[in-house]
């Protein structure tokens, strides 16, 4: 890779040329994002993934920019009109707006009007009239009548020839820049109703009227009116002062103050209107919307990371029920490793009112399969089961609790499922997910397309692909930094472990099935087609409890085990009783293990990793209760204050469950008593707030809540 571009992403990241030179030679090597932060240290200079994933970002863009400019001068070579300097100016662009705009002039064209002036000879006079020389370009433009050609008049040659103008003032480099930084200095975007459908989109009413300045406009307000747009019920534009666009153009281009620059004049107003304004308009929809999908999938992808990293209850049996009404309460009992045992149905709550039976069943059950916990979907009759629950009186002490059951459905119904549990219906499917939710948040969220997670901003409006990868990494990164049991991970999770992918997960458990439990990382490389390098990149993530090696069990990879036999052997232990022996681990002096390759971050890494093997880096798990005074929206009042779980948390707000099936909103302007940019430096995701009641609207199922002046 060039010099210039290794310097500019350094400049761009504020990180050392090195660290870039280093993480891109790893990454063209096939290392992920995760491997790379956690064992690659020395190489980057301990970058983080956020830091890693930036450097592959834009060296992705260069690759972009590398691939098009070498498409470009391809084209313009083949049209033998590559001259030295213009092939000096497309090697020096250093953005794909100045290199497209280098390019226009030799863009292959459809008909337009300018060639079609072309066709009937006008460009000599277009040249006469842009030099402003000639006083008189009707008496030129005389000349330039063609009846065969169809050119009838002055009038007509001259505006054939103003369309010629018209195209060179468009192609101009100089002229464009200037559009753009109209653009970028006082552009607005406008909305208003399509006429007519007023009533039919009054969803969009607060965008009916709408002006605010372009580069001031926030993400969730440009998405929402493109959605309105999209949807027929908006029009949308953008524009900049357009009398001092034409100005800032004139003076460019218009040299004199006779008749040929009043005619020049014409052609610039005309280029502005119908070609650069409409041209450079399109670019900047296209910038300040890749703009606001970014920082949509922003907010999406930290929300996502708060939920894949929610603590998990672990390994207990578990009673999960998925509520309803008229269908009855779905229960399925789930043994420690979440393995399905048993499943019914109950019908507790209108119409059928089963109570006495349901009580019954449930008590049989908790004390048949020894249940430790049970979890509740918080869908429709959440809290009245979760209430019903809370009043049986069980032998054994046990805890229950609500459970976000967003993509459950969509679990339930998907391939993954049918393959899991081919033998089972959609509801029996759905009430295990609820439960596995519980147990282990990761394990089973991986299962479930992220956008149906119920977290996004404006996720089904933004840059799909761009969407998908960005959720990808953030589940490859979490998946990664927890560690997967490989004796117990399902194809799913073991998809996003490093290096692995669908097909050689699916392998792995194949083998598995087939050859029992792994008995060491080593083992792995039997698995068909998992090779050397996959090893590397995989192994430090995949743990082995039950392996001879104790360090099978850690984040230790297996290319750092000489450096920990020799630290067992200089402390004059076994690798097993260093792990866990503070006072052993001290006498280790990590400078007397430092080489070439190892560093004293690997080292430091290795030390915490003997210190805590293994080590689940999610918080621990806390009980939570709503109030049991408060079941619907009806109970609600202004005044009240209660207890809540953020659910979702957006540039605009966080999203709070107060238990009574309808989330409350929290403005970002009632995080803090303070101005918040991001909500995120406020709230967590499932997070536990207090919080006041400021309004309720019952009909259009609003709450609007406070986190200010809650006591």
């Amino acid at each position: 890779m060039e010099t210039k571009y290794i310097l500019q992403i350094s400049n761009e990241l504020g990180v050392r040329d090195f660290q870039v030179l280093n993480t891109i030679n790893l990454l063209k090597e096939g290392a992920t994002v995760p491997f790379i932060a956690r064992y690659r240290k020395e190489m980057t200079g301990s970058l983080d993934e956020v830091q890693i994933a930036s450097i592959r970002e834009r060296y992705e863009k260069i690759i972009e920019l590398e691939k098009r400019r070498e498409v470009i001068i391809t084209s313009v070579t083949e049209q033998e009109k590559l001259t030295p300097e213009l092939e000096k100016l497309l090697k020096g662009a250093s953005t794909m707006s100045e290199l497209e705009d280098l390019y226009l002039p030799y863009k292959p064209k459809r008909r337009t009007r300018a060639s079609i002036a072309r066709e009937k000879g006008l460009e000599p006079l277009a040249k006469i009239i842009m030099s402003q020389q000639e006083p008189d370009p009707y008496r030129k433009a005389k000349g330039f009548i063609n009846i065969e050609k169809d050119v009838k008049s002055e009038e007509e040659a001259l505006a054939g020839a103003r369309d010629i103008i018209a195209e060179w003032v468009n192609e101009n480099q100089q002229s464009r820049q200037r559009i753009r930084n109209h653009f970028e200095r006082s552009g607005e975007i406008l909305s208003k109703p399509v006429r007519g459908k007023e009533l039919e989109g009054i969803k969009y009413e607060t965008y009916y009227d709408w002006a605010e300045p372009l580069m001031k406009a926030p993400s969730h307000r440009l998405l929402a009116m493109f959605r309105g747009e999209n949807e027929g019920f908006l029009k949308v534009d953008i524009e900049p002062d357009a009398e001092l666009a034409r100005e800032s153009l004139n003076k460019i281009f218009v040299k004199s103050s006779n008749e040929s620059s009043h005619q020049v004049q014409e052609a610039v107003k005309d280029a502005y209107k119908r070609l650069l304004q409409p041209s450079i308009e399109t670019e900047y929809r296209q910038m300040v919307k890749e703009k606001a999908d970014l920082e949509a999938i922003r907010v999406f992808a930290e929300n996502l990371r708060q939920l894949l990293m929610l603590p998990p209850l672990g390994q207990k049996t578990v009673l999960a029920i998925d509520p309803g009404f008229r269908s009855g309460c779905k229960l399925v009992v789930l043994d420690r490793q979440g393995r399905l045992m048993h499943n019914e149905t109950i019908y507790p709550h209108p119409p059928q009112s089963e109570v006495k039976q349901s009580v019954s069943k449930i008590q049989n059950l908790v004390k048949a399969y020894k249940v430790e916990a049970i979890a509740i979907g918080n869908g429709t009759a959440g809290r009245e089961t979760e209430n019903l629950v809370r009043r049986i009186p069980f032998d054994t002490e046990l805890i229950a609790l609500m459970v976000n059951e967003n993509g459950a459905s969509v679990y339930s119904a998907s391939a993954v499922a049918r393959e899991e549990f081919p033998d089972y219906d959609v509801t029996v499917r759905g009430s295990v997910s609820i439960g596995r939710r519980l147990m282990d948040p990761l394990s089973e969220l991986v299962k479930i397309d992220p956008k149906s997670i119920g977290v996004g901003q404006y996720q089904h409006d933004v840059n799909q692909a761009l969407l998908q990868k960005s959720l990808e990494s953030v589940v490859e990164s979490c998946v990664n930094k927890v560690g997967v049991e490989l004796n117990t991970a399902s194809k799913q999770l073991l998809t996003y472990v490093s290096g692995v992918g669908p097909v050689l997960a699916a392998k792995i458990v194949e083998y598995r099935d087939k050859n029992g439990m792994f008995q060491s990382r080593e083992q792995l490389k039997s698995v068909p087609r998992l090779g050397e390098k996959v090893f590397e990149q995989a192994a430090g993530f995949l743990r082995i409890r039950e392996s001879e090696n104790p360090l099978d069990a850690s984040a230790v990879h297996p290319e750092s085990y000489p450096i920990v036999l020799k630290m067992a052997k200089k402390a004059g232990c076994s690798v097993a009783d260093l792990i866990n022996n503070e006072d052993l681990q001290k006498q280790i002096k990590l400078e007397e293990f430092i080489t070439d390759k190892v560093g004293l971050p690997t080292l430091t890494d290795i030390m915490a990793e003997l210190s805590k093997p293994g080590r689940d880096p999610r918080q621990k798990f806390e009980l939570f209760e709503f109030d049991k005074n408060v079941n619907s929206i009806g109970d609600l009042k202004a005044g009240m204050i209660l207890d809540g779980l953020v659910t979702n948390i957006t540039n605009f707000g966080a999203f709070v469950d107060i238990g009574v099936h309808q989330d409350g909103l929290i403005h970002v302007s009632q995080l803090a008593d303070k101005y918040v940019k991001d909500p995120n430096e406020i709230v967590k995701l499932n997070q536990k707030v207090r919080v006041k009641v400021l309004e309720v609207d019952k009909e259009r199922k609003r709450i609007q809540l406070t986190l200010k002046n809650v006591q």
